[in-house]
């Protein structure tokens, strides 16, 4: 998107997009209390659906209006938020079945951790890092393993929830590494 076709600047904090983003933040921890005090509830699954679809309204705002650096950053933070938060909340909750959490939240922590020194390397170079497609599939993905555990028609089929977030520790894993191959390629591997 050139210059003349953005709405707002690269360097614009208050958009539409990162307003979203900010709903996204602020709905955060709210979910990830009722996911502790009422995991399996219509309510619960009511305000993930609800943070799930800010995330996807923000990607069409923000590919409609340009994206911005203050949302190249805050997007995937909010995006952690949620799925950590609501990963751990779960483990917390111990809820029947859902102790084989413990690794997959891990792998996807340090996965998270790595990325965001990475990301943070990389802006110091001048490079920006987008978000994949197949990261987008990730996040997908994890939104729905966290869902299959609230959603009472799935939540007491713990296998449902396992298998859906072993497949997202699986895709988060093989998007660093992605990531991690193409930065080598721009030289952010040297150093």
């Amino acid at each position: 998107m050139s210059a003349r076709e953005r709405t707002y600047g690269e360097s614009a904090l208050l958009t539409p997009a990162n307003m979203l983003t900010l709903f996204r933040l602020l709905v955060a921890p709210v979910f990830i209390y009722m996911i502790i005090v009422n995991r399996i509830s219509w309510w619960t699954a009511g305000v993930g659906f609800l943070a799930a679809l800010s995330d996807y309204l923000d990607g069409i705002v923000a590919r409609r209006h340009g994206t911005t650096t203050s949302g190249a950053f805050l997007d995937p933070l909010a995006d952690k938020v949620i799925v950590l938060g609501s990963l751990y909340a779960l483990i917390v909750a111990r809820p029947h079945g859902l102790t084989s959490f413990v690794l997959p939240a891990a792998l996807i922590t340090l996965r998270e951790i790595w990325m965001s020194v990475y990301r943070s390397k990389a802006s110091k170079r001048g490079i920006s890092i987008p978000a994949s497609k197949v990261a987008k599939w990730k996040t997908f993905v994890q939104d729905w393993a966290i869902a299959f555990c609230v959603l009472p028609i799935t939540a007491h089929h713990s296998w449902i929830g396992v298998t859906t977030i072993w497949l997202a520790a699986a895709m988060t894993l093989y998007t660093g590494w992605l990531y991690y191959v193409d930065g080598k390629k721009v030289g952010l591997g040297a150093r």
